[in-house]
């Protein structure tokens, strides 16, 4: 399911580069930095645009609705939107949270 994710959220960063001139250097996978952190490439748009893409993909493939920038997500000591690999482990744990991991 982890691969399944990482590969969701490498396509909708793919698809948000189409429009970009900073763009998500998505070719390093897991590693791959986005919001917050030095290296970040995302401003708060850049995000809220992947993680809507993001949970319409994840709702399509897993037929169920998350909601990703959430209270639990705004709260958490490391945010789960640094790199590709935080997100998609946050998405797996909320999954599991809703009985689909």
């Amino acid at each position: 399911m982890h691969d399944k994710i990482v590969e969701i959220i490498v396509a909708e960063a793919e698809e948000l580069n189409e429009d970009r001139e900073d763009r998500i250097p998505v070719e390093s996978g897991i590693d791959t930095p986005l919001f917050g952190g030095d290296n970040a490439v995302l401003n708060s748009m850049g995000l809220i645009t992947l993680i809507v893409a993001v949970e319409q993909s994840v709702e399509d493939e897993f037929d169920t609705a998350l909601v990703l920038a959430n209270e639990k997500a705004m709260s958490m000591k490391n945010s789960p939107f640094q790199t590709i690999g935080t997100l998609a482990d946050y998405i797996v744990s909320l999954l599991k949270e809703d009985g689909n991991g």
